[in-house]
């Protein structure tokens, strides 16, 4: 029996190592977007700086690890089995959760899910034991002030780093402007000194004094002469950034990257707990059950050991921060993963991300009249002195890649570097991401990035991402409860069936990730080249060969989804059906989304193309549409139908429809050949057989309405119905080919 919880332990360990790859490339690139995003240095240069604060953090780390020991659970109640039950039931839950979260494209929290998990194994064994024992209680077994503790800082932080982030950033917008540069001579050298005394106050003087590595007369001293340090460290880093500033050192380069620091140190003592806490107290539990039990069973050794502060050895801290920096370095998803922050909270247009839904309209509505209302009351100089502090156009960028200037980056680095040292230091561990985007909304808010053009997507994003860490919380906790009442109740045999289940997930995740990554990169780079080349002939060329392929790959999907549905209705599969409706609906708000990016493009192109051949971009998108809609009028009632398992499509109507339903297929492949080769010869014949087949419908349709006029049966009227919308739909499908294939060759015409 010690041999299979061995191979438990190694195995939690194993899936530590894979925690800490994945959890770096999801949450430590929270400290690498403001410098990122600033552009303030190369990413070498970031990243060795980042390096740096995660060795730190990680070794001084040890405190937080008492979390996952005793932090949520009471484990003296608990026995060497159950312990280890939990235990494994919370990697194996995270593993779960994060490749179904992944998969569907949906935010989520590392920290949430350590302290959901934790949560939701220790209730449903807790639960099961209260049954057993009457004298044991809920308030025994559950550490619940604590818990209730860290679940509500970690949710008030949501609050608390958006309200700070937005007044932070508007008493620093006020102060330097966008033109900041033209407004440093009084000012910078006391931000620097706030910034660094700031940083050095929750970072050196509340998390180094903590650190069981100094000796105790030292510790005793910074505690007892905090303030007086505190004034030194002020005074001293004030005069310190003037001089920096008289020497032409750019203060703000040297705050963010001072923050780029301090934030990943603070990241690495908040964060390391989520990776490597669970299979490091899964670890000591077996080497005290090892050392102690002297044959007691493994479901009657209580793990009282585990009440103890965790002691756990540096070389392992040590080892954990290098896979961390390890991960940074060299993953792909760590490079392009802080996209989404930076997207949110840039300072220009861009490609908006997310849709919009009623909650973010109504919110922006809210807003805007409560705006309305203040400046009403609000005297006429102090509004245009406001204005002028906030003039956007005087803005100076690292260069024309940034998303935002040095100010906002110092401001949400020092920010969020202090608020999740706060929480470190008092043993909770705040989410890192919650922090470092709400901080990095609510300056973006402040900095008024948002305009009444983009806020309602961003404002959609924002509640996207949050609600994503709500639904994490919930998910977390009855996905680990049901996995360990599993567990405890199957024995070995499920706990080995879910570790075969993990391995198998993390390789089929991996691939998955891989094949979508590509796709996706490829599209991003070729909007993100045409927004940023100066050149705007060649925008114009990049923007016709991406209509070309848009337009190729629409004709492409809605032949697909036509014979789908045609094939669907005379074979009554539903199952297909429906996925075609979703099709339909993520293919709309896909065009939706390149409708707006490819305007964003045609502005940048030269102004007498962009006149010229504006209307032709238009008749392209609206036909991308025109196809869409025609599918889904198609659709909606044959789903209906066929759900409600009326009656079938006769044979006779399927093969005088089937002849025509190959010509229409002939002739949407046509004219994808059309696009894909830029041939246009046969463009009026692809028009001639096109009206030539829809004259054949337009009999059929004659045909079918006499027959529908000579059948009585009501039972056959829902069936005759049904084929009559497809044969109208059919011929209106084919009247958009050529709605589709004429703007595509006026768009690949060479301008003259």
């Amino acid at each position: 029996m010690s041999v299979v919880y061995l191979c438990i332990v190694v195995f939690l360990l194993c899936l530590a190592v894979f925690d800490l790859f994945v959890g770096v490339s999801n949450d430590a690139v929270n400290f690498l977007q403001s410098a990122i995003g600033a552009r303030v240095a190369k990413f070498r240069t970031v990243l060795i700086v980042a390096s740096a604060g995660v060795i730190i953090g990680a070794i001084m780390a040890s405190g937080m690890m008492d979390v996952a020991r005793h932090g949520i659970m009471t484990p003296s109640y608990y026995t060497f089995e159950e312990v280890m039950t939990i235990f494994l039931a919370v990697m194996v839950a995270d593993v779960l959760i994060l490749d179904i979260f992944n998969s569907l494209g949906m935010p989520t929290s590392t920290t949430v899910s350590l302290v959901f998990e934790l949560l939701g194994g220790s209730f449903a064994i807790a639960a099961i034991k209260t049954l057993k024992s009457p004298d044991l209680t809920l308030g025994n077994l559950l550490n619940s002030d604590q818990a209730l503790k860290t679940i509500g800082a970690i949710f008030a932080s949501v609050a608390i780093a958006f309200l700070f982030g937005c007044i932070v950033m508007w008493i620093a917008r006020v102060v330097f402007t966008f033109n900041y540069k033209k407004h440093l001579r009084y000012t910078v050298a006391i931000f620097g000194g706030i910034a660094f005394t700031t940083l050095a106050y929750f970072i050196f003087f509340k998390g180094l004094a903590k650190s069981p590595y100094l000796p105790d007369s030292l510790k005793d001293y910074v505690k007892e002469n905090t303030q007086m340090l505190l004034l030194y460290t002020f005074v001293v880093s004030t005069i310190v950034m003037e001089i920096m500033h008289l020497l032409k050192i750019d203060i703000f380069k040297f705050t963010v990257l001072m923050g780029t620091f301090a934030l990943a140190m603070a990241f690495a003592g908040n964060d390391l707990v989520n990776f490597i806490g669970v299979p490091l107290a899964g670890l000591s539990s077996y080497q005290d059950y090892s050392m102690n039990a002297h044959g007691a069973a493994p479901d009657s050794f209580l793990m009282t050991s585990l009440m103890e502060s965790a002691k756990t050895p540096p070389f392992y801290l040590l080892l954990a921060g290098i896979i961390m920096i390890v991960a940074m370095a060299t993953s792909k998803k760590a490079k392009n993963v802080i996209k989404t922050s930076v997207d949110l909270s840039r300072q220009d247009k861009g490609d908006e991300m997310f849709g919009s839904i009623g909650a973010a309209r109504a919110l922006v509505r809210y807003t805007r009249y409560c705006s309305d209302f203040i400046k009403q009351y609000t005297p006429k100089f102090i509004r245009r002195w406001t204005d002028s502090r906030f003039n956007k156009e005087e803005v100076i960028l690292a260069d024309d890649k940034a998303a935002f200037d040095m100010v906002r980056a110092a401001v949400n680095l020092v920010l969020s570097a202090m608020l999740i040292t706060i929480g470190t230091n008092f043993t909770i561990p705040l989410s890192t991401t919650y922090v470092t985007f709400m901080v990095a909304m609510g300056s973006s808010l402040a900095d008024r990035a948002w305009s009444r053009e983009s806020a309602v997507y961003r404002v959609t994003g924002v509640l996207s991402v949050i609600g994503g860490w709500f639904l994490t919380a919930a998910v977390a906790f009855v996905t680990c409860g049901a996995i360990s009442l599993l567990m405890f109740y199957g024995g070995i045999i499920v706990k080995v069936a879910f570790i075969l289940l993990v391995i198998y997930m993390l390789i089929r995740s991996q691939k998955q990730f891989s094949k979508k990554k590509e796709a996706e990169d490829k599209e991003a780079d070729n909007f993100r080249l045409m927004m940023r080349t100066r050149d705007a002939e060649l925008v114009w060329e990049m923007l016709r060969k991406d209509a070309k392929r848009l337009q190729a790959d629409v004709v492409t999907f809605a032949l697909n989804e036509f014979n789908t549905i045609i094939n669907s209705l005379a074979e009554e599969k539903v199952g297909t059906l429906r996925k075609a409706k979703k099709n339909l609906k993520d293919e709309q708000e896909t065009l939706k989304k390149y409708r707006r990016r490819d305007m964003l493009a045609l502005k940048r192109c030269p102004e007498e193309i962009a006149i010229e051949r504006n209307t032709w971009f238009h008749l392209c998108m609206n036909s991308d549409q025109q196809f869409i809609y025609c599918l889904k009028r198609m659709l909606e009632p044959i789903k209906e139908h066929v759900d409600n398992n009326f009656n079938p499509l006769p044979k006779d109507y399927v093969a005088e429809f089937t002849p025509l339903s190959r010509k229409i297929d002939g002739l949407m492949k046509m004219s994808e050949d059309c696009i894909d080769t830029d041939n246009y010869d046969n463009y009026r014949e692809i028009l001639d057989e096109a009206d030539a087949c829809k004259d054949e419908l337009s009999t059929l349709r004659q045909k079918h309405l006499y027959r529908m006029q000579e059948q009585g049966n009501n039972d056959d009227m829902k069936i005759n119905l049904i084929y009559l919308n497809v044969i109208q739909e059919s011929q209106e499908f084919l009247t958009h080919i050529a709605a589709c294939t004429q703007p595509v060759h006026a768009l690949m015409c060479k301008f003259s």
